[in-house]
């Protein structure tokens, strides 16, 4: 299933949930860390915030490709349900940023005391499985 419009299954998960993890790649290899985000749905993007001196930070400058991981931790296998997801990450400027703040900053109050470095990652394809519509049931989305 391909659909512009992002399917509801995709925008609970996206809401509910809070941390995912991110992969990059460089010459050094592949690499992943872990990120609490801000979902934004109006834009589809997510929002997240490292410093650019972490090694994933510095290559999201030097490659903007990124994928993604989200899962709802479970034993109950009819109740798995997680997303993969690629997309180009951006640091905000101007209205992007003030927006990208504001939301990160309603998801996580206590990130006012930080110094936020924050980072858009505009989506292009997810893929949701989602176990309690029948196992292995999967739902794609493309931009």
């Amino acid at each position: 299933m391909t659909d512009k419009e992002l399917h509801k299954r995709i925008r609970s998960l996206f809401r509910r949930h809070h941390l995912l993890s991110i992969a990059t790649v460089s010459e050094r290899g592949p690499w992943c860390a872990s990120c609490f985000y801000a979902w934004d749905e109006e834009n589809k993007t997510l929002v997240i915030t490292t410093d650019p001196a972490t090694r994933h930070g510095a290559e999201f400058l030097s490659n903007p490709s990124v994928a993604g991981t989200m899962a709802l931790e479970t034993k109950r296998v009819g109740r798995i349900r997680g997303a993969q997801f690629t997309g180009t990450i951006t640091e905000p400027q101007g209205d992007d940023l003030k927006r990208a703040r504001r939301l990160y900053l309603n998801r996580f109050p206590y990130a006012t005391l930080a110094d936020l470095h924050l980072w858009t990652i505009a989506l292009n394809y997810i893929k949701l499985t989602d176990n309690r519509m029948g196992f292995g049931k999967k739902i794609v989305w493309t931009a």
